[in-house]
């Protein structure tokens, strides 16, 4: 809000705040905003689903009726279905520690849990290639045992954990280091154990936060192309997710069934934010409420 201040008598002058902007820029902003919006998000989006319904809605789930689409949906659930959960272990297990304790290499471990972020996911999956092919030392101990990593489900979840594995710990560290350690203090003091602290003091202080980053941990998994790209050999029917199975299809010049997968990987990006912002809106609620 604008504020006056007197500078002599009768007479004031009046300060702009600093969000105050003139009508005609507010709108220019907003229309800037709206503009880009609209040609970067909107119009592709919009796209996508027409081109899938080109020919019809029963033609579209018949190209995702198609065997080798069920293939690579079902594969991109199961390895999503792995990531998620191990992630989620990793997140939790990694923010408690960076929040709650103070020790050597903290500064390094925060780096690293950041490192997907400015890493390639190519640039993923050729670590894995390199790691487990079948000239490494690792890879060829794993031969010998009967378990192929690469070209195989082992390989795509690896990646697939490589590439989404910051995203619960990065949602949890700040709310676990602002939330301090004194409530679980408190516990440990009246006789809780450190199982029954988590338990009943610090899982629900951060379940929102949890329940967040574990739904971008999934969109991200589900949709995740290049690393699996490199690790999975394309072999259809086998070792395709959704994404993969998309671009075979554009490949193919297939462009209703390519668009068909493609408009429900959307959907399923859409459930997922659409769930984030109920998240958002119940967590939030119920932090005012414990404020009052």
């Amino acid at each position: 809000m604008a504020t006056q201040a007197d500078t002599s008598p009768g007479r004031t002058v009046r300060y702009k705040g600093p969000t105050e902007e003139s009508p005609a820029i507010r709108l220019v902003l907003i229309g800037i905003s709206g503009l880009f919006l609209a040609f970067v998000l909107f119009l592709p989006l919009a796209s996508v689903f027409a081109e899938a319904l080109r020919h019809g809605v029963m033609a579209a789930l018949l190209s995702i009726a198609e065997r080798d689409t069920l293939s690579a949906i079902r594969l991109t659930l199961l390895t999503a279905s792995i990531a998620v959960p191990l992630n989620l272990v990793f997140g939790v297990s990694a923010a408690w520690a960076i929040a709650k304790y103070e020790f050597k290499g903290k500064a390094f471990l925060i780096t690293l849990i950041d490192l997907p972020f400015s890493v390639s996911p190519v640039i993923a999956g050729l670590i894995y290639v390199l790691l487990f092919n079948a000239e490494s030392v690792v890879g060829a101990s794993f031969r010998s045992a009967g378990i192929q990593i690469l070209f195989a489900i082992p390989g795509i979840v690896l990646a697939t954990m490589f590439v989404t594995f910051p995203f619960v710990a990065r949602e949890l560290i700040p709310l676990m280091q602002d939330q301090g350690t004194a409530d679980e203090e408190a516990a440990i003091s009246l006789g809780a154990s450190g199982f029954e602290t988590f338990r009943r003091v610090t899982l629900p202080n951060i379940k929102w936060g949890l329940l967040y980053g574990v739904l971008l941990c999934n969109a991200r998994a589900m949709g995740e192309f290049g690393a699996v790209a490199v690790v999975s050999g394309r072999l259809r029917g086998h070792t395709v997710t959704m994404p993969l199975e998309i671009e075979i299809l554009y490949n193919e010049y297939n462009f209703v069934a390519a668009f068909a997968v493609a408009g429900l990987l959307t959907l399923l990006a859409l459930v997922t934010l659409v769930l984030k912002t109920g998240l958002e809106r119940v967590g939030g609620h119920e932090a005012v409420q414990g404020a009052r």
